[in-house]
C-alpha cells in the first residue's frame, strides 16, 4: 500500500490528545509516501480530528465539510475526487450517521482504531464507496504508530487514555471510554527516544494524569512517572490535564525536588459555587481547591496557575457565580480559559432545565473575563525586568521581524529579531530574553543571546 503523488492535510479541533492524534495520523500517512500540504485546496486527502466538547466544534466541523464541496481538486491530483475523513470524538459518537449528515464524507473512524485510518482511506480510494469503522474500546494502549511532530524540539507523551470520573456536563467517558495507563517501562522508553531525537520539552498527556496507574498497579503512580522522565534527561516536562480531587502531596512536591518539572500547572476548577461543583459530579470543594493553591505555592512560589471555568451551568445563581468570581479573586490565574456551558446530550447535566436569560450568562462571563484579563496583565507585570530562558518557536506569523517563544511558566515572549540573525538558527533553541514589557496575554523584550 503507498499513498504516492496524493496530497494531503489534517485538521484539528480540541484538546492536546487530539493535536497528538493528529500527529500520528501525519506520521502515518507520510510514511505511505503522502505528502502533506497547508490548505484543504492542495488536499487529495482531508483528515478533521474533531472535538465535540463544545456545540462550537460540532458547528465548525459541519460548516467547514459542506463547504467543502465547492472546493475543486487542486489541478494535476491522481484522483477523481476529494477523500473526506472525520475522526475524533464526532467520528466516535455519531460514527455512520456522518454520512447522512455530510454526503461529501468518505470515511469516519473513531477514537480506539487510529491505526486503521491508511487502510480505510485506501478502500476508498481504490471502490469509491463509504467505509467507517468505530470500536467500543482500545484493544491496548495505541502506541504504535509513526508520528510527525508539529515542532521538531516537543512532544506530546501520551500515559492515560479515557476517564472514568463521569463529570455530569462531560462527553468525553462517552467516546474516549474508561481509564487505560500506559506501563511506565513503555513511557520512559519513548521518552528516552524522543530525548535521543532531540527533544526538549515533553507535555505528558491524560484525561487526568494524576490518576495514571490506577488501573495497572492497583493505585496512582504519576509522581512515578514525573521522576521516571524528569530523569531521562529532558530540559522541560510539562502535563495535562490534573483532577482537583486526585492531586496528591507527591505530585505536588516534584515541583520543589525536580529540575525539568516547569513551574506551570493546569488545573481545572470549573465553579466555585460547592453546590454547582456537587451538580457537575467534581467531587471535590472550594476549600480543597484554594488548599491545594496554598500547598503548590508553598512548594513552588513561583508556580503559575490556569484553569478551566463553565459560566452558566444549569440552575447557576448569582450567588454561585459570585463564589466563582470570588475564587478566581482569590487563586490569581495566569491564564484562564472560561466558556459558557454548552448543552451535549447523552450527559447527566443535559437533562437539567434551565431558564436563565442567556443575556444574563453572557453578562457573567464579561465579568469573569475582565477580572481575568486585569489579574493576569499585573502577575506577567512582575516579571518585567527579569531575564527569562525562552524555547524559541520560530517568528511571529503577525511580523515575521520578531520571534515568538514559551517561558518555563508557559508565557507567550515576543522580542525583535537581531539584524541578520537567521531565524531557523533560534528555533528550537533555548535562549535568554530580558522581559521589558507585559500585558495580559504576552510578554515582551530583547534576546540576549544568539
Amino acid at each position: 500500500m503507498g499513498f504516492e503523488g496524493i496530497t494531503y492535510t489534517v485538521l484539528t479541533f480540541g484538546c492536546q490528545m487530539n493535536k497528538h492524534d493528529s500527529e500520528r495520523v501525519r506520521g502515518m500517512l507520510e510514511a505511505l509516501g503522502a505528502i502533506s500540504v497547508d490548505s484543504i485546496e492542495e488536499a487529495d486527502v482531508v483528515v478533521y480530528m474533531t472535538c465535540c466538547v463544545r456545540e462550537a466544534a460540532d458547528m465548525r466541523l459541519f460548516g467547514q465539510v459542506a463547504s467543502m464541496k465547492n472546493i475543486p481538486l487542486r489541478e494535476g491530483s491522481p484522483l477523481h475526487k476529494r477523500i473526506v475523513a472525520i475522526g475524533g470524538c464526532i467520528g466516535q459518537r455519531d460514527g455512520e450517521e456522518l454520512f447522512k449528515r455530510l454526503n461529501n464524507v468518505s470515511v469516519v473512524f473513531g477514537t480506539h482504531n487510529l491505526a486503521s485510518l491508511p487502510g480505510l482511506i485506501e478502500s476508498a480510494l481504490e471502490d469509491g464507496s463509504l467505509h467507517a469503522e468505530i470500536k467500543d474500546s482500545a484493544e491496548s494502549f495505541p502506541s504504535d504508530p509513526p508520528t510527525s511532530r508539529e515542532m521538531p524540539w516537543a512532544a506530546w507523551l501520551p500515559i492515560t487514555i479515557g476517564c472514568n470520573n463521569f463529570c455530569s456536563y462531560c462527553i468525553v467517558p462517552y467516546v474516549r471510554g474508561r481509564e487505560k495507563s500506559r506501563p511506565l517501562e513503555d513511557i520512559v522508553q519513548e521518552a528516552e527516544r524522543l530525548v535521543n531525537d532531540g527533544v526538549l520539552e515533553i507535555t505528558l498527556l491524560g484525561q487526568n494524569v494524576n490518576s495514571y496507574g490506577r488501573d495497572l498497579y492497583g493505585k496512582p503512580r504519576f509522581a512515578d512517572v514525573l521522576e521516571a522522565v524528569g530523569s531521562t534527561g529532558i530540559k522541560r516536562l510539562r502535563f495535562a490535564t490534573s483532577h482537583p480531587k486526585d492531586l496528591t502531596e507527591e505530585v505536588m512536591g516534584k515541583f520543589a525536588t525536580l529540575p525539568a518539572l516547569m513551574p506551570a500547572l493546569h488545573l481545572p476548577v470549573q465553579s466555585g459555587s460547592d453546590r454547582i461543583l456537587q451538580a457537575m459530579n467534581r467531587r471535590y470543594t472550594s476549600g480543597h481547591y484554594l488548599g491545594l493553591v496554598e500547598k503548590l505555592r508553598q512548594k513552588c512560589p513561583e508556580i503559575a496557575l490556569s484553569t478551566d471555568i463553565i459560566v452558566g451551568f444549569p440552575g447557576e445563581t448569582e450567588q454561585d457565580f459570585l463564589a466563582t468570581y470570588d475564587l478566581v479573586e482569590k487563586v490569581g490565574f495566569h491564564q484562564v480559559f472560561s466558556f459558557i456551558y454548552s448543552k451535549r446530550e447523552h450527559t447527566p447535566a443535559a437533562r437539567i432545565v434551565d431558564n436563565t436569560p442567556r443575556e444574563t450568562i453572557q453578562d457573567r462571563f464579561d465579568r469573569l473575563v475582565k477580572l481575568v484579563e486585569t489579574q493576569a496583565e499585573a502577575l506577567n507585570q512582575k516579571d518585567c525586568g527579569k531575564n527569562v530562558d525562552v524555547l524559541i518557536e520560530g517568528a511571529s506569523k503577525k511580523d515575521e521581524t520578531r520571534l515568538v517563544g514559551k517561558t518555563p511558566k508557559h508565557q507567550t515572549v515576543h522580542a525583535p529579531l537581531p539584524p541578520q540573525t537567521d531565524i531557523a538558527v533560534l528555533r528550537g533553541t533555548i535562549q535568554q530574553v530580558r522581559i521589558e514589557k507585559a500585558g495580559p496575554w504576552y510578554l515582551s523584550g530583547t534576546l540576549l543571546s544568539a
